[in-house]
């Protein structure tokens, strides 16, 4: 059995189309790394030649404003695939990709994915509706951060990542995001971020914990993010 018919990417993914035969094919192109977190996978401006399969951990996807600030745009978590756009488009990555935990990815070179995408029609398929998914959200999220406040954006934020990453034991947000990152998925400056989170604080809807965030009340938090 090769390890790439195994594993999490391939029944989350695009690849869920390859046949037997062309995940051997991968299994034998493909390079796996560890990637630290903090570490960079690609930047912005660069070009990929290939895909980033996540096999474990999650990454941020930023992008440098004319301020200097990085934008998070969106988050990355295991069994999705990266570069799939600037693969099929030819063009340098428009996004950075920085590992928030430690991350096991493969990379897949462009060649071996092109033959794919010319060769096997659903691959190809999934691939298209991977990358209109990811403009949908583009619109959503561009709609989310023109009309709602920074108020409602934070809770919205913190119910989003409570729903897609969990929590831990004791309640707190499994993803650990520091308060920057967390400014930098809500477009706002460090200190709104920091100033937001102790006033949802005082009034119960989180708890903070060091560090660590956890929701206290989801209804209101909801309410609030609509």
């Amino acid at each position: 059995m090769s390890k790439c018919e195994q594993c999490i990417v391939r029944q989350f993914s695009s690849l869920k189309a390859l046949s037997k035969d062309e995940l051997l094919k991968m299994a034998d192109c493909k390079t796996s790394y560890t990637i630290k977190k903090g570490e960079t996978i690609f930047e912005e401006g660069e070009i990929t030649n290939g895909i980033y399969c996540i096999k474990d951990g999650v990454c941020k996807m930023t992008k440098l404003s004319a301020n200097g600030k990085d934008q998070i745009v969106k988050l990355v978590k295991s069994g999705e695939l990266l570069g799939q756009r600037s693969t099929i488009s030819e063009e340098p990555a428009n996004l950075s990709a920085v590992a928030l935990e430690d991350m096991e990815v493969c990379f897949i070179p462009k060649t071996e994915i092109l033959q794919f995408f010319t060769q096997n029609n659903q691959f190809s398929m999934n691939v298209m509706k991977t990358i209109c998914g990811d403009l949908k959200e583009a619109d959503d999220h561009m709609v989310s951060m023109a009309q709602k406040s920074v108020k409602e954006r934070l809770a919205e934020t913190l119910l989003y990542l409570e729903d897609t990453f969990g929590k831990n034991d004791d309640n707190t947000l499994k993803l650990q995001l520091s308060r920057e990152e967390l400014a930098g998925m809500i477009g706002t400056a460090t200190e709104s971020c920091i100033r937001l989170l102790s006033e949802l604080n005082k009034a119960g809807l989180i708890e903070l914990i060091g560090k660590k965030i956890a929701i206290k009340d989801r209804n209101k938090l909801r309410r609030m993010s609509e």
